[in-house]
């Protein structure tokens, strides 16, 4: 996450835009480390969230209300009473520290016009919204911190507030770039760490972004720079940070397929490669890609139950197989037992009573053996002895050969769920998994409301336009993958899979026409992308005709057998492939 001094700048930049002479018709905390402001300005009305969450620090604009708790926290009562129809005087940021500061006009108990600060400090798990007078001094804060939790810094009312220098940092709007590169340059560490140790408001997404830039790598000891290379860095650093000053924003959002990979308050040329999404505000940037990594997050916690039960049943399919294979294995000497008994029976009239071993000819391989015998037994009951051991071992070969069988469809059919729960994005992705791990037997059915029938499934598969203009279609599970194949598809539709893995069975229509090269390859980017080897450079995918694909009776859902096949090796960047608008 890219949330660092420069995007508090961009945001700082949109804020002031918005909110400067704008008045305070509402105060809301809707949770215990979140306020939600409305302001009206400018004959519009903005709503305002600051947010001091330790794992999610934020402040944007935002559409969305939110509703008022019954009663009003203490801060909450404290802030309505100061900021009740303040006028927001200005939005600011000390440096490029992740810290915006609003200055409020308002009338005091006697009428007098007199200002307050309200400071939201992004910090990660130190952020806080601290409420101030204009000399400084804390009133209140959202969050309140003693020394016993602090030895840096009190944050309680009474005390002055001040910015805690934890860190000795260098402040890239007043250094010169050529300061800044000698301290970075100083540092016995990798260049991306020392760029961002060294300056404030550089993330370590930023300091890749320089090195980038730069032609220089990151993890390259920042003091074995030479002179041009220094010079390169500083020209970059100069370059970056003019825009900085320039308030030249163009908020982007970067994809790795549909999920969002990255933020930035401007272009990054390091991410050129994945597809991107332009904003023209940053605040419909953060709420956009929060929700969406929110969305992600939320699908993961609510698939924990049914992950967790993959994965028992998982690990006791392997402990199960790694034992039918050592079982296998102990079978290996049933050719060798029928063979001495063979030779018993065939030269055995001449061994003396009592012997422990006989010396045979192997008529298949003219070579001279040994046989270990019992002596207490006769020849022919020695023969006997290794007849038996060897129909032991064959019915047991034969047995653990049919239970492996097995047991391998299962950890394939249970990987394949796997990766189903790895590409579910809403509840409805969940529900057909959910439906095969009750039919499989793994969990029990719910939602039938006593009927007895199956809930109905209403995921859709990902539809997906190929550049030339041809439908491409992927299944998100098992039941998908069927209905895809085996009712959706016609004959001369073309079927995609990553070979030998997990994955989604992935439809080219040919429409009865002719397919161009780059149809196949984008259809394989899919099936690898959609697979267990999604992010490999190198996926091998195997591809037919649909008509050439068949299902076994009594098959697992989404298993398939094909004998005839075309291979390609692809990579599984989709980032040039878009989604239909509808999905169908």
């Amino acid at each position: 996450m890219a949330f660092d001094g420069i995007t508090v700048s961009c945001l700082r930049k949109e804020l002031s835009d918005c909110l400067t002479g704008g008045r305070i018709t509402k105060i809301v905390q809707s949770e215990a480390d979140e306020l939600l402001f409305t302001i009206k300005n400018n004959s519009a009305q903005y709503r305002l969230l600051l947010s001091a969450s330790a794992s999610l620090p934020l402040v944007y604009l935002t559409a969305q209300n939110k509703p008022a708790p019954m009663t009003a926290p203490v801060f909450c009562m404290l802030l309505r009473k100061h900021l009740g129809g303040g006028r927001i005087v200005s939005v600011t940021q000390p440096s490029l520290e992740r810290i915006l500061r609003f200055e409020i006009e308002h009338l005091d108990e006697m009428g007098d016009l007199c200002r307050k600060y309200l400071i939201a400090e992004l910090m990660g798990k130190h952020s806080n919204l601290i409420f101030c007078r204009e000399d400084g001094t804390i009133l209140d804060s959202i969050k309140h911190v003693s020394l016993a939790v602090s030895s840096v810094r009190e944050v309680l009312p009474g005390r002055t507030y001040f910015i805690p220098h934890t860190q000795d940092k260098l402040d890239p709007l007043v250094a010169s770039p050529a300061d800044m590169v000698a301290s970075v340059c100083d540092k016995p560490a990798p260049l991306g760490k020392a760029i961002y140790t060294t300056l404030t408001g550089f993330s370590p997404v930023m300091a890749e972004e320089l090195c980038h830039r730069s032609y220089l790598d990151s993890g390259r000891p920042a003091s074995a720079l030479d002179e041009k290379e220094r010079a390169m860095l500083e020209h970059q650093l100069m370059r970056l940070l003019e825009t900085v000053r320039e308030e030249q924003f163009t908020p982007q959002v970067y994809y790795n397929g549909k999920e969002p990979a990255e933020f930035s308050a401007f272009p990054l040329s390091m991410y050129e490669d994945l597809e991107s999404r332009s904003f023209d505000s940053i605040s419909a940037l953060l709420e956009t890609y929060y929700a969406e990594k929110n969305t992600l997050t939320r699908i993961h916690q609510k698939s924990a139950d049914l992950r967790r039960i993959v994965q028992t049943a998982l690990e006791r399919s392997r402990k199960k197989y790694d034992l039918q294979q050592k079982q296998l294995r102990d079978t290996e000497k049933r050719d060798k037992y029928r063979l001495w008994g063979e030779l018993l029976h065939t030269y055995g009239y001449g061994v003396p009573e009592g012997a422990r071993s006989m010396q045979a000819l192997n008529y298949y391989t003219n070579e001279e053996i040994t046989i270990p015998l019992d002596p207490d037994l006769t020849t022919q009951e020695n023969a006997k002895h290794y007849f038996d051991k060897y129909g032991k071992l064959k019915r047991t070969y034969e047995a653990v050969t049919t239970l492996l069988e097995e047991t391998r469809d299962e950890i394939l059919h249970l990987e394949s769920i796997q990766t189903a729960l790895d590409m579910a994005l809403t509840e409805e992705d969940l529900a057909p998994v959910r439906e095969e791990l009750a039919e499989s037997g793994y969990i029990r059915r719910r939602n039938t409301k006593g009927n007895g029938k199956k809930p109905r499934l209403s995921s859709k598969p990902y539809h997906y336009i190929s550049s030339d203009g041809f439908d491409l279609y992927v299944g998100k599970n098992n039941f998908q993958n069927d209905e895809l194949t085996f009712q959706f598809a016609s004959g001369n539709d073309w079927w995609f899979h990553a070979k030998g893995v997990p994955g989604s069975h992935v439809i080219l229509k040919s429409e009865g026409r002719e397919l161009p090269d780059r149809a196949f390859e984008e259809a394989g980017r899919l099936a690898a992308y959609y697979s267990r080897n999604r992010g490999g450079d190198k996926v091998e995918i195997d591809y037919v005709e649909k008509k050439h694909v068949k299902k076994p009776g009594g098959a697992k859902p989404g298993f398939v057998v094909y004998y005839t096949n075309y291979s390609l090796v692809i990579d599984s960047d989709i980032s040039g492939l878009r989604l239909a608008d509808t999905q169908s």
